[in-house]
């Protein structure tokens, strides 16, 4: 799925950025002179094309077959949006079952793009969404597809992350305290009006905090739509993207994000789960996608409203800031522009979770 590219997202050079309102994406001059530095392609005509859902880091594709990733357009909270911590996790990863596709090169300077990115190699695939490829759209592939995505995550889980290099990445203890602390503050950067149910939720998880198993590598946005699968059958999940996130925590943080995003027959639909494929006959329940989860980890999903709940309490957060941002002019993106509405949605969903369950 592809952004659109407005017309101040890419200039040629510094200067010409400077002429326009806003901050340019990408300063194409400066970007060739890094990547033929760094034993890439760098022609003359090189263009850009972005791809992804465009709500979070920007992601473009370069016409000579790489990837790169950069922050959004400001005002961003405080740590949020950290493409260099995302880099050196990538690279960690290199090497171990997790399903990433390789960096090939990092800037830590601003002044190239006007902030900091990287680039890593495309991967050729399927991303699902809203609609299913051909070869995998049959009850028996949809099935192949959940298992894949399940697998892929007890994969990640299962890395023992002090052996990697990734010290200091994240605290082992604490993970869950904190992740109330931190998002409790960037709503308050976050938000544009009152929303009392999401100090209610917030407070509800407080009072029921759940004991964490060992920590693990947490990806924090895990869900179908940021991974890809090889084209044609059988379903094989090839790349999982979007580590902006990621951290050393609670691993079933991410088993109740990614059921925060899985619907099944009978959920109602709203403005924040309109990709619904995961309806159709083949793709398992939430509960079954539990069970498979707990099989193959060894790992009892304790608590599982409460982790559905602080996703959707987080979420609440992540579109609150979008939206600001997309009000204030930072994007150009149309869905978040109308979702103010959907923000609320969230925040009552997470209410609901929160006192009767998932």
């Amino acid at each position: 799925m592809a952004t659109a590219l407005a017309p101040d997202d890419v200039v040629r050079s510094h200067a010409e950025g400077a002429a326009n309102a806003r901050e340019p994406l990408l300063v194409l001059e400066p970007l060739l002179q890094f990547l033929e530095a760094h034993g890439l392609d760098a022609p003359a005509d090189l263009t850009a094309t972005p791809i992804g859902e465009g709500h979070s880091n920007v992601t473009f594709a370069l016409s000579t077959g790489v990837v790169l990733r950069r922050p959004p357009r400001g005002p961003l909270p405080p740590s949020a949006h950290d493409v260099l911590r995302e880099a050196r996790l990538l690279r960690a990863l290199e090497g171990t079952p997790a399903r990433v596709p390789a960096v090939l090169a990092v800037c830590e300077a601003p002044d190239v793009i006007g902030a900091p990115f990287y680039v890593m190699e495309r991967v050729d695939g399927e991303v699902i969404a809203d609609s299913i490829p051909a070869p995998l759209d049959t009850p028996s592939e949809r099935a192949g597809i959940a298992d894949e995505l399940i697998d892929s995550l007890v994969e990640l889980h299962g890395i023992d992350w002090t052996e990697i290099g990734l010290e200091g990445f994240g605290k082992p203890t604490g993970y869950l305290e904190r992740q109330l602390r931190r998002f409790g503050g960037l709503w308050e950067h976050n938000r544009t009006r009152d929303l009392p149910q999401f100090e209610q939720v917030g407070e509800w998880l407080a009072a029921n905090l759940p004991e964490s198993p060992p920590a693990t590598i947490v990806h924090g946005d895990y869900r179908l739509g940021n991974t890809m699968f090889a084209p044609g059958g059988p379903a094989r999940l090839i790349a999982i993207f979007d580590w902006e996130m990621a951290t050393i925590g609670d691993p079933l943080a991410d088993v109740g994000y990614m059921l925060m995003h899985w619907t099944e027959p009978g959920d109602r639909v709203g403005k924040f789960n309109l990709n619904n494929v995961t309806v159709q006959p083949g793709f398992p329940t939430r509960a079954e996608l539990v069970a498979r989860y707990e099989q193959r980890s060894g790992r009892s999903m304790q608590a599982l409203d409460w982790y559905v709940t602080l996703a959707l309490w987080k979420a609440v957060v992540f579109m609150e800031g979008n939206y600001k941002r997309a009000t204030a002019g930072s994007t150009d993106d149309p869905y978040l522009k109308t979702f103010g509405e959907g923000v609320v949605e969230i925040a009552d969903r997470a209410s609901a979770v929160s006192r009767s369950g998932l």
